[in-house]
């Protein structure tokens, strides 16, 4: 009987496949039928999309897919040295998202150059294409997670950011590790001048500071998430239980929210038998160009905001100048609060005149 990770392993393997040639083959049937239609019900061009899709699916499957994952489960040197970038990853967007943008597009430009407009795709792109390839993300991501018990907190990906339980040490000062009387001379001898029977202030606030470190507890201790998990273990203790892997599934959709509702703009039929349905489809690849980053890059952020946040913004705002609101205006406006968060708080706030200690 094979062991759980081989019941994983296969699992996962035979997801992510199915990913790759359930969307493809879909796709090109659809198209298949649209070709036929255009040519008078002709089946011989419709066999030959289909054949079409068929060689193209076995010719990547066997020839860049198969070999990829053998070379990533085998940990070879040249491929388990990457860290910052998911192969699996680039290879589902250019053997699949790709090739079915393509199509998208295909079928647009065949609808209003030969014939009537019967089909513009308006839920396949939303539905399936990218649903499959948040499939291939959340798995990417799950992958080193047990699927069984509780989560492993050793997994790097997963490392959430928060307080961390932290003991303070007492700090003693320099007067308190001298001896006695070399402190009362040090002090005599540094004490400033008394002038109108007081001391400056400089001197005071010191012996302020040095009273109150000389009270610290011995011993202090910052809240952590695992100590509010156990404060919280009374009756409805169970509001209060997470588990990253269930985390990873709600952070995996919201990530690819914007790019669907880009999409789904695209299937509207004013928009689809446009000359607007390339620059929507081509921004729409780029910005599925962040999940070959890894989750813990820090470049992510950056590659958000240019592939996705500002490319996003100004096609927006030009479909709802020419075609009315299209889009919901909270998406613009997401859009221009992101880039221009990230502009201020990455670049403006290192300028010197942000830096000043009157301002807020």
């Amino acid at each position: 009987m094979p062991s759980g990770k081989t019941v994983k392993l296969i699992l996962y393997e035979v997801l992510q496949f199915a990913a790759l040639i359930i969307p493809i083959f879909v796709i090109m049937e659809r198209f298949a039928r649209l070709v036929r239609d255009v040519r008078g019900q002709d089946l011989t061009a419709y066999w030959l999309v289909v054949a079409a899709s068929v060689a193209y699916v076995t010719s990547v499957a066997l020839l860049v897919w198969v070999p990829l994952k053998y070379v990533i489960l085998k940990r070879r040197r040249f491929i388990s040295e990457i860290t910052q970038w998911r192969p699996t990853a680039l290879a589902y967007l250019i053997l699949c998202t790709l090739p079915c943008f393509a199509i998208l597009v295909a079928s647009s430009k065949v609808q209003v150059d030969r014939g009537p407009r019967r089909d513009h795709f308006a839920e396949l792109p939303v539905s399936l294409v990218l649903v499959s390839l948040i499939c291939v993300d959340i798995i990417e991501r799950i992958r080193p997670c047990r699927l069984i018990g509780q989560s492993d907190s050793m997994d790097s990906d997963f490392d959430m950011p928060g307080p961390v339980l932290t003991q303070l040490e007492q700090v003693t000062t320099v007067t308190g590790q001298l001896p006695a009387d070399e402190a009362q001379n040090g002090s005599t001898q540094d004490h400033p001048e008394a002038r109108n029977g007081g001391t400056s202030t400089r001197w005071q606030d010191h012996a302020g500071r040095s009273t109150l470190s000389s009270r610290a507890p011995t011993a202090a201790y910052l809240y952590s998430s695992s100590s509010r998990r156990r404060s919280y273990s009374g009756p409805v203790g169970f509001l209060w239980r997470r588990d990253v892997r269930s985390e990873v599934f709600v952070d995996s959709f919201l990530f690819w929210f914007d790019t669907v509702e880009m999409v789904r703009v695209a299937g509207e039929p004013l928009v689809f038998y446009s000359a607007w349905v390339f620059p929507i489809y081509i921004l729409a690849f780029m910005s599925t160009l962040r999940m070959v980053i890894a989750p813990n890059n820090p470049s992510l952020s950056s590659a958000g905001v240019a592939l996705q946040d500002l490319p996003f913004f100004i096609i927006r705002v030009s479909l709802i100048v020419v075609f009315g609101y299209v889009t919901p205006v909270l998406y613009p406006l997401k859009n221009v609060l992101v880039s221009l968060t990230f502009i201020y708080f990455t670049f403006l706030t290192k300028l010197r005149i942000f830096k000043r200690q009157s301002m807020f």
